[in-house]
């Protein structure tokens, strides 16, 4: 059986985004907190997830990411905003994630 991938994007405390790629986004966000996930997020904790896309095998949530990443910032906003459903992917943002967060707060924009 194939690993499941999911896409997140956490926001920093300074207000900036991060995406990145999980099996394990519990175990990331865990990791990011702790300051030992990303150099970009090291000096920008806490940061807290704000959307999470599950259902991905490795090379489509890679393809997914680098679309994300090059998005500007006001489509990444749209995006936190946008509730999707895609036959390939279950999207989830926090006004419908089926899962509490530790910490989280539900963005409005």
């Amino acid at each position: 059986m194939a690993t499941t991938w999911s896409v997140y994007l956490v926001r920093c405390r300074d207000g900036s985004l991060y995406t990145g790629i999980t099996t394990d986004l519990d175990r990331r966000l865990a990791a990011h907190n702790a300051g030992t996930a990303s150099r970009y997020t090291r000096s920008r904790r806490p940061v807290r997830v704000v959307r999470e896309e599950t259902g991905f095998t490795h090379s489509a949530a890679l393809k997914r990411e680098a679309a994300i990443k090059r998005l500007p910032r006001p489509k990444k906003l749209a995006l936190l905003a946008e509730r999707l459903v895609s036959p390939k992917a279950k999207h989830t943002t926090p006004s419908n994630a089926t899962r509490p967060r530790s910490g989280h707060t539900p963005h409005t924009p």
